[in-house]
């Protein structure tokens, strides 16, 4: 996808809110919604003061399109297209309804093979409740360069416009995130006899406490898979999380520790992985 400059400029009508609306030109079509005017000019000439798209579904709900050829004269569109997106049907929903969208508006620019894409600036969400039921622009191309057959976006007196309508809905889903500022510490020491004469591949410690969760150690004697036969290999294991929901995540700080008897040291090794 190719995208020119960005420009930003400020509404000229109310409905806005001070929002400023962006254009921009991109390859990709509209995703929603695409429909052809032939013979714009009659329209234009005729005494239709609006036209209104049949229906069209995006985010679960129902829209159409509706287009002043001449501008909306009431609302500051004189000498403009004015076109608006307009939730359909409802007169289905429960009282108190409101819909949230963020979406875009199209006029197909056929000389360049790309979209002028308009849109409120900074991804401005709209609301759409029972007292406002239609949002649009204004001011979305003016007349002098639509009728300007050099400029691509008329050609045969057709031209295409468009719509991309993305509901924001909550999931319900969410998270929490708890920081310990002063963890619980434990130290659990694992003394195992006749190390030498171990054959399994790994051996599990017995169970231990530590900030109200329990741990074990897995010991591989001769190293894991990836160390087989390098080095002695030791993993903290987390053995109840079967009281945690699914996918929980805990983290843990953690030191290994392994005793040097000789000289009745420890050969320490930190790590700070997700466990």
């Amino acid at each position: 996808m190719v995208l020119s400059d960005l420009e930003i400029c400020k509404p000229t009508s109310t409905s806005h809110h001070e929002v400023g609306v962006s254009r921009s030109e991109r390859d990709l079509p509209p995703a929603h919604y695409l429909f052809k005017i032939e013979s714009y000019s009659e329209l234009m000439n005729t005494e239709v003061e609006k036209y209104e798209t049949n229906v069209f579904e995006a985010g679960g709900y129902k829209w159409k399109l509706i287009l002043y050829p001449n501008g909306n004269i009431k609302s500051n569109g004189s000498g403009y297209v004015s076109l608006y997106l307009a939730i359909a049907d409802t007169q289905k929903f429960s009282n108190g309804w409101e819909v949230n969208v963020n979406f875009k508006l199209f006029v197909f620019d056929k000389k360049n093979d790309n979209y002028l894409t308009i849109q409120d600036a900074d991804g401005t969400v709209r609301k759409f409740h029972e007292k406002k039921t239609v949002w649009g622009f204004d001011q979305l191309i003016s007349l002098e360069t639509l009728l300007d057959s050099s400029k691509g976006y008329l050609v045969e007196d057709s031209c295409f416009f468009g719509a991309e309508v993305f509901v924001i809905s909550q999931s319900g889903k969410w998270e929490s995130l708890s920081m310990v500022k002063e963890p619980a510490h434990g130290t659990f020491t694992w003394k195992i006899e006749n190390f030498s004469t171990l054959n399994e591949t790994s051996h599990l410690s017995k169970s231990f406490t530590v900030g109200a969760r329990d741990w074990k150690l897995r010991v591989y004697p001769k190293g894991d898979s990836q160390e087989r036969g390098k080095y002695l290999s030791v993993f903290l294991k987390l053995t109840d999380c079967e009281k945690f929901p699914p996918n929980r995540t805990v983290y843990a700080k953690f030191k290994f520790g392994i005793l040097d008897q000789l000289r009745n040291k420890y050969l320490e090794k930190n790590s700070t992985p997700l466990v």
